[in-house]
């Protein structure tokens, strides 16, 4: 009911804002005599966070590209709802566009879960070169007929395991710890390989969760220390670097298919230079949030990210070996190391 409430109230807002997410405006036309179309695009990060930041640049970039003809109207802060509420939107058309955890995809394409398994990408280099593979492209492009497609990637950083009482070195420190997941399978699954036991907790319970003992360590990138503040109750921080999951930009079919050819080689353009662009921002947040946390008496450690890989190598063959699309992702990555 609460999803279904979130869903009408955004169609209303967004139908009372100039029309339809995906129509073009039969009265707005620019110098050059095109119809004017203007793609509502809705996302839960703050106007501070780099993703917000590319977005806005993307925004200007399509502008330009299209020469006034496709306009980006942006709605952070989870205005419209949550990614799960506002990718509901997007595929009844009520929004054209949102950025969303590769994780979220899973669910609509198996190839998405190759994105979130732990050490599938060696570095950050690497996890560059993979998303802008072919094979990431075609991936994209296989979620047309469930109502929308991928158009480029943003850098969500590398997790590691963060906890109040002691450092983690070895998968052996995790042995009996209750640990906060995201609530993906694959997350779950990762931190039973690795011995602990996973809770699902949404983000904003995860404080209080680490306070009182609900749980032992959280797993994250260092801006959660700062952010939301979790320094300031888990004073160890692990460079175990499991996963990094990208973020998403996605498009709706419709708003894709009501554009002309010049106008989709704008948006597709812009979406991948908006990457480039949040590139240097990203690390620089993480840079920023690494000295803040140490003020606030973090400590951060390296581990043994040996033992850690080779705990979770069959999780890795599991997943291979039953779903095609990520057997044959995990393939291109690994070429790419």
């Amino acid at each position: 009911m609460k999803k279904i409430m979130a869903l009408c109230l955004a169609t209303l807002m967004i139908l009372g804002m100039s029309g339809c997410a995906t129509q073009k405006s039969s009265e707005s036309l620019t110098a050059g005599g095109e119809k004017i179309v203007t793609l509502k695009l809705a996302h839960n990060l703050n106007e501070r966070h780099p993703v917000h930041l590319a977005l806005v640049e993307f925004a200007k970039s399509v502008e330009k590209k299209s020469n006034g003809s496709v306009k980006v109207q942006i709605f952070p802060n989870g205005q419209l709802g949550s990614e799960t509420e506002v990718l509901e939107q997007l595929q009844v058309g009520a929004v054209a566009m949102t950025k969303v955890s590769a994780a979220e995809l899973s669910a609509y394409d198996d190839g998405y879960n190759a994105l979130t398994l732990p050490y599938v990408f060696a570095n950050e280099k690497h996890f560059h070169k993979s998303m802008e593979s072919d094979e990431v492209q075609q991936l994209y492009n296989k979620t047309k007929e469930k109502g929308f497609i991928g158009l480029t990637y943003y850098n969500s950083g590398a997790r590691s395991f963060y906890s109040p009482k002691r450092p983690i070195v070895t998968p052996k420190d995790l042995k009996g710890l209750k640990i906060r997941v995201m609530g993906i399978k694959s997350q779950t699954e990762m931190v039973q390989a690795l011995g602990g036991t996973a809770v699902a907790l949404s983000y904003g319970e995860i404080y209080t969760a680490l306070q009182s003992g609900v749980i032992d360590c959280a797993e994250s990138n260092e801006t959660a220390l700062t952010n939301g503040k979790h320094g300031e109750v888990a004073k160890y921080f692990s460079y175990d670097e499991h996963t990094m999951i990208p973020d998403i930009l996605v498009l709706s079919s419709r708003a894709w298919d009501s554009l002309t050819p010049d106008q989709q080689k704008a948006v597709k353009e812009a979406a991948e230079e908006s990457t480039e662009f949040q590139k240097p921002l990203w690390t620089k947040s993480i840079d920023e949030a690494k000295v803040e946390a140490e003020k606030m008496g973090v400590k951060f450690n390296k581990v043994d990210k040996k033992a850690f890989s080779d705990a979770v190598e069959p999780m890795l063959k599991k997943y291979s070996d039953t779903m095609p699309e990520v057997k044959k992702l995990l393939e291109a990555f690994k070429k790419l190391k």
